[in-house]
């Protein structure tokens, strides 16, 4: 009898250990850009405790096209669990419609490379306990957020160690009637040395060796996948380190369910990498 309770007891033990909720906080925060002079979402997601006394690294994960700053977590909560196994913190800015995470040339209201890149990542490290370093700081991002992440991140490589893509828009030039790019950068055939600035293809040159961990996934079926094998061809041509995934898939949340746990894996990596040199 005393055995049979004594077994009943580690039963229900490993039943509660199995089925706890992971104890990430989901905050909904208000920020507050100057150069565009509005108030921005953001989402914050902390896991329950931090791998480092000295503060949680933070990734900075963008939305696409279309969506919002809630657009992750919304679409995949399993990210509170990855946060909390990672002990790292993601942060879900509103990236606006159609941003592309630019700043742009002909609309004040989208600055979003200075929101992002400065005002966001010094209002996050002053609201929370952070390592505010760039080896405690990753960027990665879905279709135009994939696009955003390499964009800010090897243009501002003091600000972020490690970046990522998942069908991301990574040559914005086969695409010049689409997604209001135009709407921020001009018409293509009007601005044609405009856009190809604003084009992470043509930024390959401004990547230190060394300076930036790179990953990037895209999906076969994907209307970005050539892009994005152009990129990695690119890359490997100018012996520029990164990892590239390419598995089946489209452009859509079932694929980005998939990629996101081999993003923050890398993200992951790469922290306890560098925060323990």
């Amino acid at each position: 009898m005393k055995y049979q309770t004594k077994m009943r007891f580690v039963f229900f033990i490993l039943l509660f250990a199995c089925s706890r909720s992971y104890a990430a906080q989901v905050d909904t925060v208000i920020t507050f850009s100057k150069v565009m002079g509005k108030e921005i979402k953001a989402v914050v997601i902390k896991p329950d405790s931090c791998s480092t006394s000295r503060g949680c690294p933070v990734v900075y994960l963008l939305h696409g096209y279309g969506g919002n700053y809630g657009a992750w977590i919304n679409n995949v909560p399993a990210i509170k669990k990855m946060v909390d196994e990672g002990g790292f913190m993601v942060v879900c800015p509103d990236g606006g419609f159609g941003s592309w995470y630019w700043n742009s040339p002909i609309d004040a209201q989208f600055q979003y490379e200075t929101y992002v890149s400065q005002e966001l990542v010094a209002w996050v490290d002053k609201t929370y306990s952070t390592i505010a370093d760039k080896k405690g700081r990753g960027i990665t991002g879905l279709s135009m957020g994939g696009h955003g992440a390499l964009y800010l991140a090897i243009k501002h490589p003091d600000v972020f160690g490690a970046a990522g893509s998942q069908s991301g828009g990574v040559d914005i030039r086969p695409f010049p009637n689409n997604w209001d790019m135009a709407k921020r950068l001009g018409p293509y055939w009007e601005q044609k040395e405009r856009w190809e600035n604003h084009t992470v293809i043509n930024l390959l040159h401004l990547i230190k060796p060394n300076e930036l961990e790179i990953i990037i996934d895209c999906g076969t079926e994907d209307f970005f996948y050539q892009v994005n094998q152009n990129l990695h061809q690119e890359m490997l041509y100018r012996n520029i380190k990164h990892d590239y995934i390419v598995r089946p898939g489209a452009h859509n949340w079932d694929y980005w369910r998939n990629s996101i746990s081999a993003q923050l894996l890398f993200m992951r990596n790469f922290f306890e990498r560098e925060l323990t040199l």
